[in-house]
Parts: structure tokens; sequence; C-alpha cells
């Protein structure tokens, strides 16, 4: 049987993980979220959610996505989380100089397909041109989802990804 997987351009990656996997001591987690906690943050690199939060390896359970939005499939998550990995607290958290607050919904897809020749039309990006709404939005849109424990507590926050410190919103 041939491999079809691409070794040579995903060669750093094997060898990071050979390197890391040599020296794994294991863990010894149970997968559930230690703290009680998940997080739902953007995907930009610039974030380091367990060191950020003071927070270590098994202690939350990390949601990450495009611009920190909850999506059907974040809210998904947050119910098998909930139920089945106690999580009984989240944070939404999205983060100053996001790509996708930087143009509207129109303006990527125009971007994509000027540069790309892709027609992305058919994907909402959820663009954020007003974060803070955004954010109170995401943060009610859990809350009032009916599957979620009634008590579940839901908080957002803005991560400054050029000081490091988070600010609480009162959303």
């Amino acid at each position: 049987m041939t491999s079809d997987f691409p070794t040579e351009i995903f060669s750093d990656v094997l060898e990071g993980n050979a390197a890391y996997a040599a020296r794994f001591p294991g863990t010894g987690l149970s997968g559930r979220a230690a703290k009680g906690l998940a997080l739902v943050t953007c995907m930009d690199s610039r974030i380091e959610p367990l060191q950020l939060l003071g927070m270590e390896q098994g202690d939350v359970k990390i949601l990450r996505n495009a611009g920190a939005r909850v999506t059907d499939d974040v809210l998904r998550t947050l119910v098998l989380a909930a139920y089945l990995l106690d999580v009984t607290r989240v944070l939404v958290m999205p983060h100053t100089h996001c790509k996708m607050a930087s143009a509207t919904e129109e303006e990527i897809h125009a971007s994509i397909l000027e540069q790309y020749g892709v027609d992305t039309n058919s994907v909402e990006f959820r663009t954020v041109p007003d974060q803070e709404a955004a954010l109170a939005y995401d943060v009610r849109r859990i809350r009032s989802y009916p599957l979620l424990p009634q008590d579940l507590v839901v908080a957002g926050a803005v991560y400054d990804v050029h000081t490091g410190s988070i600010s609480p919103r009162d959303v």
C-alpha cells in the first residue's frame, strides 16, 4: 500500500513531532477540564491560550476559529465539554488587531476572488466589523443555548496582542 501523505512538504512537522515524541513523558491527564474552563478564542498564532491565562495542559478546553466566533460547531463542542468534560465556565476571548475585524464579509470575498480566483461566497466568514457587539452577541448565544446547563457561567474578554493583557467586558 502506497502512502499519499506528502512527507516532503510536512517534513518539518514530522521532524518536530519525532523530537517531541522522543522526550514525551506522558501526561497522565484524563481529558477533562481540570479548571472547569472552556476558552473560545481566535486561531491567531500570537495567542498562547494556556500561558496567557496562567493555566497548564489539562486545565482548559480550547476552541479556536477565525475571529473567536461562537458557531454551531462551537456550541456542539461546548455541549460535549459541559456534560462530559467537566466544563462549568466559558470565556469568549477575541483579540485586538484581528484580521477578521479589519474587513467586511464582502471585502474578504472580493479579495480572495481577486487574488486567487476563488469564489468563496458560499462560505460565511463571520467578520466582526464591531468587535464589542460581536462579543456580546456570542456570549448571549452561549448563555441562551437551550442544550447547555443553565448554571454554566459565560463571560467575555478581549486579549491585547501587544500587551498580553485581557480586558474583561460586561456583556
